[in-house]
């Protein structure tokens, strides 16, 4: 069984999810106030809300006394208060601050305890949660800030999709990276259809812990590309990047215009992965077109992949073996290799080594 059918196998004992990276745990707009609430990432349960001043936190959605979730607490814009015996934790680093069941004689030190807590930043509408590993040392500051999605000017429009997969998020990682899928899941008038399958090349070339297809003329057969270079009368170039843990960004540019877009896949679960997809453009920015495309028809999009996940989670339930070919799956197998490396890496201490030795180029038909 080859490295990825391991990781994306069914029933392993290792869940195979990344620690010490940056996921997306909400949106901006669903924490207001000083209402708690509950998310989940690789199978941690988070109570996640905002201090007095506006600023995001996230503790482990456990009291360490009883177990209670934190999220069915008390929040006054400093602490979070458990509401089973009142014990009482700073919103950012997780310490107690107050037991009020001990007398006043006793030995034990409530600054000792600690909820678990995770560094937190919000970000392009997302409140970002760095998931550091169980038996990480608790750390004052991360080693980078959460990610940001590439903009090109100060006056720009954005827009945010999300959408629930119920398989691991190795297939949600490997299906946001296929290339070949598109005329068979996303046939639509207004993308592309069987009909126009023809022989595509493209380079690619190595980057820190990922992979980047270089920059290159976008498909022919879509018909957003067409408009937009119709718009501008300038050639159409696109550069898509691949990053652990599951990072695709992508720039589309022609002249003056462009656009941004990230795609996270999100573990949530062992079973369970969420895409969360942000972009930002200045393409016709006062003329809601790229706006009508995302808000109307990308979810129409994203719902042909989330309905093929579904199918396929079936037939993953029999822990069948799988096969990943050349050339359409290479980046696939890269990723996996990557995540091997990283994974091995952080046991000896040592570098990972990158599995691409300089540019590629690969074949497919899509």
């Amino acid at each position: 069984m080859s490295e990825g059918q391991r990781q994306c196998g069914a029933g392993e004992s290792d869940a195979g999810m990344l620690w010490d990276f940056w996921y997306p745990a909400l949106r901006s707009n669903q924490l207001s106030g000083r209402k708690l609430r509950k998310a989940m990432l690789l199978e941690v349960p988070l109570a996640i809300g905002r201090d007095a001043h506006g600023k995001p936190f996230a503790l482990r959605d456990v009291c360490p006394h009883r177990g209670m979730p934190l999220s069915y607490g008390e929040f006054d814009g400093e602490c979070v208060e458990c509401s089973y015996h009142g014990w009482k934790f700073e919103a950012h680093t997780g310490q107690c601050r107050e037991i009020p069941s001990i007398t006043s004689d006793s030995k034990l030190r409530p600054e000792r305890i600690y909820a678990g807590a995770f560094p937190c930043e919000e970000r392009d509408g997302y409140i970002w949660v760095y998931m550091t590993a169980p038996d990480s040392p608790r750390a004052e500051e991360t080693p980078v800030p959460a990610p940001e999605l590439p903009k090109f000017g100060a006056r720009y429009s954005i827009a945010h999709l999300s959408a629930e997969m119920p398989v691991h998020v190795d297939h949600g990682v490997i299906g946001l990276m296929d290339p070949a899928h598109g005329p068979f899941v996303h046939q639509s008038w207004w993308w592309r259809s069987r009909r126009s399958i023809h022989e595509k090349q493209k380079q690619f070339e190595p980057i820190p812990a990922g992979f980047r297809m270089s920059a290159h003329a976008p498909s022919s057969n879509s018909l957003p590309y067409k408009i937009l270079k119709l718009i501008t009368g300038a050639p159409v170039t696109t550069t898509i990047d691949f990053t652990l843990p599951s990072y695709r960004f992508e720039q589309v540019r022609s002249g003056d215009l462009w656009f941004s877009s990230r795609a996270v896949v999100t573990p949530v679960r062992r079973d369970l992965c969420r895409l969360d997809f942000c972009a930002a453009w200045n393409v016709l920015r006062f003329f809601p077109v790229i706006g009508f495309i995302l808000r109307v028809l990308g979810p129409r999009f994203i719902a042909q992949d989330t309905d093929t996940m579904t199918k396929q989670a079936e037939g993953l339930r029999s822990n069948p073996h799988l096969m990943l070919i050349d050339d359409a799956d290479r980046p696939a197998k890269w990723y996996f290799q990557l995540k091997a490396a990283h994974l091995e890496a952080k046991r000896s201490g040592g570098t990972a080594p990158h599995p691409m030795e300089g540019p590629v180029t690969l074949r497919w038909r899509s």
